[in-house]
């Protein structure tokens, strides 16, 4: 399928929704809808260009940056979204612009393979099948922009852009009607897809996916049963299971197991450059090709992650004063450089290695931590680097250099380490497939169904199952140490929210999850630091933010569109 998808980005769709250029221009080294659709190959392709869509940076290309609204990550403009965190965002905003347009241009190229592939020369059942995935895309198109702006204006096949696209201005729907749209989509989509594909198509959407989604769209409803009932579907299907080695996951091999429900196929390699930028953003100048860290990992998260045996995680339980005082937190983190090496190691790093290797397994799977190992790549070779805290480090000198003197926790998670064994070409595009939805985020959504319904047994025994993967071994809930009680409504939310934000970490969730929550104001006012103390930013968070505003820009193109409140 990733070949595919790099063949179909040839094929520039000139069907925006949104957009200023000539609709009409066919250029010479490109095909009009009138004279694609031929046959099943350039159907396929057409369709490989839908999933590519999500590719860009504002549609999902960026998802793993959404951890920064949702508490997790911490950051530096443009990428980590910190305007947003510093509630400095408007309607004006770039980025907000492009979220919408790229969103639409997913919806445009969905509806020119619903609109064309009845005339390719290939059976009716192919036909069906193409249509039902395209379907899919659709919904999970809409269903984000829903997210992100609320209702929004609905545009399907019926609509032919280079016909009609002077006069596409539409109203925003209501947030129900977009999800009754979506929920159709999709209920077709599970009708007409495959429960999997062959080895040279996986990664394409499937019945299950469709059956998931639909069931992340009933839980962000609040409709608890029928979302439990699209979960359960999946669950009972056999098709899918948690991967056993969690840091494996998110490398080439277990980005591809049965684990992963619906993934952004990225891939890499000198001529097939087509992935998202996770090395470019979430790594470090050490990383393949030099790199910004500008998504980084907030302390106030890594505080989070238990230790082993299930207790709560304080800082006082090893460096009494810590929490309050800068120069102890100098004193126990910073090592003291000459010359580009290190003269002295903080005399705190042997207890911080082992206050780390106490700690749930995940954090060290997710989290870049200081004085740990990470094989970089500099100079056009192999750099094996500690990560030593430091101003001032110097790339090539078996360090971890991290842009802009940030004292910070990094992201080992996603990033590549040296060259991928030449896999990894392009320091924007990352050869590692990105989960969209994966088994483990299917079971803790059963999980909050389930809690919401009353049935805390069952909440329990599922967020148990995500706790057992055999790499990460972390002690059942109700296991007999109180502080494992979870039995009440709270208790039980309590730990469905801890256990997907260390479980689903730079997976860019949970920003949508602190929404549905309606939790998104406990960040307001939330400083961020480097863990040696320096301050960085506050971030600030008000009601307005729950929804993004219409970009100005639409609205001038459309004056039926009206704004999100406060905006």
């Amino acid at each position: 399928m990733k070949k595919i998808i790099y063949t179909a980005v040839a094929f520039a769709m000139t069907l925006s929704l949104s957009g200023c250029y000539d609709l009409d221009r066919v250029p010479a080294d490109q095909l009009s809808s009138s004279q694609f659709f031929q046959n099943e190959e350039h159907a396929k392709e057409a369709m490989m260009a839908v999933y590519s869509n999500m590719q860009d940076e504002d549609v999902f290309g960026l998802q793993f940056a959404m951890d920064g609204l949702g508490g997790i990550a911490m950051g530096y403009d443009p990428q980590s979204y910190q305007p947003v965190q510093r509630g400095t965002y408007d309607v004006k905003n770039g980025r907000i612009l492009n979220k919408w347009r790229g969103l639409y241009e997913g919806i445009a190229r969905a509806n020119n393979v619903l609109q064309n592939v009845d005339r390719s020369n290939m059976t009716d059942a192919l036909k069906a099948q193409y249509k039902a995935e395209a379907k899919f895309m659709r919904a999970l198109y809409y269903f984000t922009l829903t997210d992100f702006f609320g209702g929004v204006p609905v545009y399907d096949e019926s609509v032919v852009v280079n016909e009609q696209y002077s006069n596409m201005k539409n109203p925003r729907e209501t947030v129900e009607k977009v999800r009754e749209f979506v929920l159709k989509d999709l209920a077709e989509a599970e009708a007409g897809l495959p429960e999997n594909w062959d080895k040279a198509n996986k990664g394409r959407a499937t019945k299950y996916a469709a059956v998931a989604l639909a069931g992340k769209v009933h839980l962000y409803n609040k409709e608890y049963q029928k979302a439990a009932d699209c979960f359960a579907k999946v669950i009972s299907s056999g098709q899918y299971a948690l991967y056993d080695n969690y840091a494996d996951l998110f490398k080439p091999g277990g980005d591809e197991s049965s684990e992963m429900i619906f993934a952004i196929q990225n891939m890499g390699g000198v001529g097939t450059d087509h992935g998202m930028p996770m090395c470019f953003y979430m790594g470090s100048r050490e990383s393949y090709g030099s790199c910004w860290n500008n998504v980084m990992v907030s302390p106030h998260f890594v505080d989070t992650y238990e230790y082993k045996d299930g207790r709560p995680f304080d800082w006082d339980d090893w460096f009494p004063g810590i929490k309050t005082d800068t120069k102890v937190k100098v004193a126990t983190f910073r090592a003291t450089m000459e010359k580009g090496k290190v003269k002295a190691y903080p005399a705190a790093k042997g207890k911080l290695l082992e206050m780390y290797a106490q700690r749930d397994p995940r954090m060290n799977a997710t989290v870049l931590l200081p004085y740990t190992q990470y094989t970089g790549w500099y100079a056009n070779a192999q750099e094996d680097c500690e990560f030593v805290i430091a101003p001032s480090i110097v790339s090539g000198n078996g360090y971890v250099r991290v842009n802009g003197n940030y004292e910070i926790y990094l992201w080992r998670k996603f990033v590549p380490e040296g060259n991928m064994g030449g896999a990894i070409n392009n320091r924007a595009h990352t050869p590692i497939n990105f989960p969209l939805i994966r088994y483990a985020d299917v079971l803790l959504m059963m999980a909050e169904c389930q809690n919401e319904l009353g049935k805390q047994d069952q909440a329990v025994a599922l967020i148990n199952q995500v706790r057992a993967r055999k790499s990460v071994d972390m002690p059942a809930l109700n296991s007999g140490a109180d502080y494992l009680k979870a039995t009440t409504k709270d208790e039980v939310f309590a730990r469905i929210k801890h256990e997907r934000a260390v479980e689903l970490a730079g997976e860019g969730l949970s920003f949508s999850d602190l929404k549905r929550w309606k939790l998104l104001e406990t960040l307001n006012n939330r400083k961020e630091e480097d863990i040696t103390g320096k301050y960085r930013y506050t971030r600030a968070v008000a009601a307005r933010d729950y929804l993004w505003p219409i970009p100005a820009n639409e609205i001038e193109k459309n004056d039926n569109l009206k704004q999100n409140p406060d905006w």
